[in-house]
């Protein structure tokens, strides 16, 4: 069983809310910084270790400057994630490409600062060749399909829309060192929130086994493996977080099995993990401004699912926490909800909580990762903003919260006393 923790007191709280309102997204900054050196530790004894932070995860450049602070790099996706990553100090090889269905201009950019780019389809080098030429290093990503069992979130390999195929792979590395690429990668994502951990250390063992294949088949090297992301966290009370140590001794085990006797030592391991890193930092602080008693009871907070979406996408639990009431009777059964005009936006359905009342402070824990990044304006909701808790204690907004300038800021108010209603007049 986990403890589930908020770095701030309900003193400190209320007065972070007075200058800033609610809602917000609060990170610790102290927390991330002592989990990025626990994982760099446990995973140090891996040759060529290096954890690419999965940007999507959290895009704001303050966390990523944290993170390049604590030697990590970024995994990108698109074309504004590589410029957060560039503004955070994050260059060249310490940027990996990781995206699909890629325009031209997005393959150009990350040539141009030098990122790793991993190819998801064979079809994607001759696409790569036209619009920025093949690169000196290069990776892929590979779809093991039936090889490799799915998971709950991520669903089966076989159904996703990622990857090569192994047959695949096997002739893209062939195309790739013909047309000039000297150094190679592999890559894999297969998992989303996943515990346990013989499922990743599988993973690594269907990545190096394939090393040995290619090796051995075409005489290519390949430089590291990137294991993906999919570290899950513990949401859940019952849930224990991920051995660290225990994970890399088990991928270390499949290392020295599989890849020194092939003679293929040191062979780098990569990461992109991402909702591990920040996810249990950070906290998402709202208002219970409403209450309603008809066929189910409901307390109605100032955030809602266009701040955080995971609860109503796909039904994710979120620990939630009414400040100052921690440790008090959970003897009320609530929904707890927002105010979107859909009925999936609820952060809890039928949960056992204190007795809530107007004005409580409600903390929803565990939404580090994936949280503001997966915010959306329907209904013209405005997004909450970011703050970053110091290591010194302070406090320092990194994201301001939306104003309705910005929801219209891609609108021409302008051209609207120009635009007629009428229907024109149809052509002959």
């Amino acid at each position: 069983m986990n403890n589930k923790t908020f770095p701030l007191s309900v003193e400190q709280l209320r007065e972070v809310v007075s200058t800033y309102g609610t809602p917000f997204y609060l990170y610790d900054e102290r927390a991330i910084r002592e989990n990025a050196r626990a994982i760099k530790r446990a995973f140090s004894i891996l040759p060529g270790f290096f954890e690419h932070f999965a940007v999507k995860a959290l895009p704001n450049p303050f966390i990523l400057k944290i993170l390049k602070d604590e030697g990590f790099g970024a995994d990108c996706s698109s074309l504004p994630e590589l410029l957060l990553a560039k503004e955070a100090g994050i260059r060249g090889e310490e940027i990996m490409f990781t995206s699909n269905d890629t325009p031209a201009h997005e393959f150009k950019e990350a040539k141009h600062l030098g990122a790793i780019i991993n190819l998801d389809d064979i079809t994607h080098i001759d696409f790569l060749e036209a619009a920025a030429g093949i690169p000196e290093i290069i990776s892929c990503r590979y779809n093991p399909g039936p090889l490799k069992g799915g998971n709950a979130i991520i669903g089966k390999p076989e159904e996703a829309k990622y990857g090569f195929t192994r047959e695949q792979l096997f002739e893209g590395y062939k195309g790739l060192k013909e047309k000039g690429a000297k150094r190679f990668a592999l890559h894999t994502m297969v998992a989303s929130n996943e515990l346990n951990i013989e499922y990743h250390i599988e993973t690594a063992r269907i990545l190096f086994e394939f090393a040995v294949d290619l090796y051995q088949k075409l005489r290519i090297r390949l430089e590291f493996v990137n294991l993906g992301g999919g570290a899950g966290i513990p949401y859940r009370l019952d849930q224990n977080p991920i051995d660290y140590e225990a994970l890399a001794r088990g991928i270390r085990a499949a290392y020295d099995a599989i890849i020194v006797p092939a003679g293929l030592d040191p062979l780098g391991i990569h990461l992109e993990w991402g909702r591990i890193i920040t996810g249990p930092y950070g906290w998402l602080v709202s208002t219970a401004i409403h209450q309603k008693y008809i066929y189910r009871n409901y307390i109605g907070l100032d955030a809602s699912m266009a701040d955080l979406m995971r609860p109503g996408m796909y039904g994710a639990y979120h620990h939630i926490a009414v400040a100052g009431k921690e440790h008090a009777p959970a003897t009320e059964t609530y929904d707890v909800v927002g105010s979107l005009c859909e009925n999936n936006d609820k952060f809890a359905v039928q949960r056992n909580l204190p007795k809530i009342d107007m004005g409580d402070l409600v903390i929803i824990h565990d939404a580090g990762a994936h949280g503001r990044a997966m915010g959306f304006n329907y209904n013209g909701k405005l997004r909450a903003g970011e703050l970053l808790l110091r290591t010194d204690g302070s406090i320092v907004p990194i994201r301001r919260r939306e104003t309705v300038e910005d929801y219209f800021a891609t609108l021409d108010f302008s051209a609207l006393s120009r635009f007629s209603p009428a229907e024109p007049a149809k052509r002959s």
